[in-house]
């Protein structure tokens, strides 16, 4: 599935529902009008996912994510079981954002004139390949006919032991940030699903990377990986103090988790986990490989913070359960703001 390069920051991301409407100012907008407090909701509207309580010593997690063709997704590059698994996935990485464990899946769909049985089975295909690792189920949903294109509503549902979850509100001074994988890939990737082949020796891209690494990055865009067993390992074991998705770029969520907290950071731009891919897709676009890891939304990495004296038995512990963790900056008084630094 084909998202729409993501805007830098806050300030100046839409909605995707409508070009002319800042999105997170809309969400708290719509928070603070509507969102009623209920005794069950433990975390409503502003995190990557609900929380309300449930009666087993567990707390029910719940996200949801709307898809609509031309928006977020281009069929010209991508199959419906590409489409399938992307926004499975990005569900599944909320919940691992809040350290939960996915359970039930629930699927929407409003299918064109143009639609078939066929697709509609690639893309239930796709979004069960994402979901049969976790053992989520399809628990229901609904069908409709669409007058445009396709929509996709996504819901999904799982737990976590009760007060025991991960917030982006969590983050201390003092505190370390992490990441998970590597970042930029899922940008890169895209971009090279947009790129016009090249008809004149002046842009000889398709021979400036290679296809390894050509695969690689649409296969990190395409069908991105969703950290869960890495959020639940940090939330069981109390290693993380805060966390959130990589969804709408570096640069933007690290700012969700700053605002939540209300605190600033440091960010190393010499630590950035870059793959070779999105490196070799840097140098021959003539990019800046930290530009692509700074913006590039929807890598669905984890972003998350750990006290200083945790880390020493944070490294060893992922090193044994081969997670692979960077450490790429430090949590700081609020009133510093976040500033990008260079330890090199």
């Amino acid at each position: 599935m084909v998202f729409q390069e993501p805007a830098s920051m806050a300030s100046t991301v839409r909605t995707k529902a409508h070009p002319t409407i800042h999105e997170f100012e809309l969400i708290r907008a719509i928070h603070r009008r509507h969102g009623r407090h209920t005794p069950s909701v433990i975390q409503g509207i502003g995190d990557d996912a609900a929380i309300i309580t449930s009666r087993a010593g567990q707390w029910t997690v719940l996200t949801t994510d709307l898809l609509t063709e031309g928006v977020h997704f281009d069929l010209r590059t991508a199959t419906m079981a590409d489409i399938g698994f992307r926004a499975a996935a990005s569900n599944l990485s909320d919940i691992a954002a809040m350290g939960g464990t996915p359970q039930y899946l629930l699927v929407t769909l409003a299918i064109p004139r143009t639609g078939t049985s066929r697709h509609v089975h690639q893309l239930y295909r796709g979004m069960m390949a994402a979901c049969r690792p976790h053992y989520v189920g399809l628990i229901g949903g609904d069908t409709s006919a669409s007058n445009g294109g396709w929509f996709l509503s996504v819901a999904l549902i799982g737990v976590v032991p009760s007060r025991q979850a991960l917030f982006r509100s969590g983050a201390r001074i003092g505190d370390l940030l992490y990441v998970t994988g590597t970042i930029g890939d899922a940008l890169a990737g895209l971009r090279l699903l947009n790129e016009v082949p090249p008809r004149t020796k002046r842009y000889p891209w398709t021979t400036a990377l290679s296809t390894r690494h050509r695969q690689f990055l649409i296969g990190r865009h395409l069908r991105p990986t969703a950290r869960v067993a890495e959020g639940q390992w940090l939330n069981t074991h109390r290693f993380a103090t805060s966390a959130i998705d990589i969804s709408d770029g570096l640069s933007g969520d690290l700012r969700h988790i700053c605002r939540e907290s209300h605190v600033g950071a440091d960010l190393d731009l010499a630590a950035l986990p870059l793959s070779q891919a999105c490196h070799a897709f840097a140098v021959s676009r003539e990019l800046d490989p930290v530009d692509l890891a700074l913006t590039g939304g929807e890598d669905y990495e984890l972003l998350f913070t750990v006290s200083p004296r945790q880390r020493l038995r944070l490294e060893r512990a992922a090193l044994k359960r081969g997670f692979s963790l960077t450490c790429i900056g430090k949590i700081h008084p609020l009133r510093f703001g976040i500033q990008a630094i260079s330890s090199h």
